[in-house]
């Protein structure tokens, strides 16, 4: 969930916070946690790059024997465990949360598909992620070592400014010196922090370099999240490739079960009236010459049932693929589904050409299936339904002045068309709270 900040205004303290956010930064948990991660980067990039420099180079050199290729396999197994320390390490004092890579996965051979170590460290050579974590073991020590100093020396100096007149008193007790000396030289030329003025503008000093230290260990800390982000976590391809067997999932799922669906209706419900309109008609059949009119008034009955199988066929097919949106179009369609919700519904659609009809079909079911929870559950007295298109992207919102409370995570019908919409890389959006209204925004690609 995205957070909003606001810039700081002067006279906008609320009571019991009247010291400025930017006197109280220094001492916030988030600067020590940069401040930690900066100091632990150096020795953790002493480890990776010793370690990543001395197997790499092993494996090469042993590349002539047959000892050359399982080293190197071994020295990337060990930069994607030293990856997995590093993303942690992030993850705890950074809050940078990094997905994990892509796994390695070997070729299958041998008798039953089973992957073996020869497969596994091969897929280990061929993986641009191993090879990413060993450029990251690679640049990250001489970052790590500006870092460390910078920050260091920046921390110290800020802190040992904003206290010197705390502790100036070591200088001519136990040095013989006035202050703290700035500089010297051979002719006896010294220029000492020992006047008021000096000490204060000392201290001055210190608080402005304290006061800057948030922003430096941020800007610091940012160029490790680049990093750890773009080297140590799933590549681009990586994650579009997981999220579209995601996608493919859903899309599969969702044709599975409306696949179970229809063949419910009509297990239920068209085929077992027309298998009793099959009885009626042969007992019809029977009692024609017997009985004339008990037969006609079964073929009456009969063809009553006929108009219901009809109905209950429209029902269905319309909830597979309505003809008027095929035929008319999302404006007309979406109308219609305006007419038959028992809440009044205002709908307008507002599009200067038809949508894939894939995506019509997902903006009318999306539209049919929030229509039904606003009539079922929302308790609304009125409900709207806008379409538009924004450059390649169609817009769909729906309002009611229900009760609200709507959610998608309680594993409601919500979540499934958050879950239909996605694949086809829309974003479904609820804003809901308790007492209404309700808005459900839906973005999906025109194509």
């Amino acid at each position: 969930m995205a957070t909003a900040y606001r810039p700081y205004e002067p006279g906008t303290e609320p009571r019991g916070h009247l010291v400025p956010a930017a006197l109280k930064a220094p001492f916030q948990g988030r600067v020590w946690r940069e401040f930690l991660y900066v100091l632990i980067s150096l020795p953790m990039a002493i480890l990776t790059f010793v370690y990543t420099v001395t197997m790499i180079a092993l494996g090469a050199g042993l590349l002539i024997t047959f000892l050359g290729v399982p080293v190197l396999g071994a020295a990337l197994a060990g930069c994607r465990a030293l990856g997995v320390v590093e993303r942690a390490r992030a993850r705890a004092l950074l809050g940078l949360e990094v997905a994990e890579p892509e796994p390695v996965l070997g070729r299958r051979g041998g008798r039953g598909g089973r992957r073996g170590p020869v497969a596994w460290v091969g897929a280990l050579l061929r993986s641009g992620t191993s090879w990413r974590h060993v450029i990251y073991a690679l640049i990250h020590l001489p970052w790590a070592v500006f870092s460390f100093g910078f920050a260091v020396a920046f921390t110290c100096y800020g802190w040992g400014f904003a206290t010197y007149p705390l502790w100036r008193w070591v200088f001519p007790r136990y040095l013989d010196e006035p202050g703290l000396q700035v500089f010297g030289d051979d002719h006896g030329r010294n220029f000492y922090l020992d006047t008021p003025f000096e000490i204060a503008v000392t201290c001055a000093a210190g608080v402005l370099v304290l006061l800057l230290t948030p922003w430096i260990m941020r800007a610091l800390t940012s160029v490790d999240r680049i990093m750890v982000t773009g080297l140590l976590g799933p590549s681009r391809l990586a994650s579009r490739v997981w999220e579209l067997e995601s996608d493919r999932g859903t899309v599969v799922d969702t044709a599975a079960a409306d696949l179970r669906r229809i063949e419910r209706d009509l297990h239920d419900g068209a085929q077992a009236r027309l298998v009793a309109l099959a009885m009626d008609l042969g007992l019809a059949k029977e009692k024609l010459e017997e009985d004339p009119e008990a037969a006609a008034k079964m073929v009456d009955e009969a063809h009553g049932e006929v108009k219901l199988a009809l109905q209950e066929l429209r029902d269905l097919a319309r909830g597979i693929h309505p003809a008027i949106l095929t035929d008319r179009g999302l404006g007309p369609a979406l109308s219609a589904l305006a007419a038959r919700c028992t809440v009044p519904v205002k709908a307008t659609v507002d599009l200067p050409q038809r949508p894939a009809p894939a995506i019509e079909g997902i903006v009318y079911f999306t539209v049919s299936e929030l229509l039904q929870n606003i009539s079922k559950h929302s308790g609304a007295r009125t409900a709207e339904v806008d379409v538009w298109r924004t450059e390649d992207r169609v817009m769909l919102q729906i309002t009611d002045d229900g009760r609200g409370g709507a959610d998608t995570s309680t594993g409601s019908g919500l979540a499934g068309l958050a879950e239909r919409i996605d694949s086809v890389d829309g974003v479904l959006v609820v804003h809901s709270p308790p007492g209404g209204p309700t808005t459900v925004t839906a973005e999906l690609p025109w194509r």
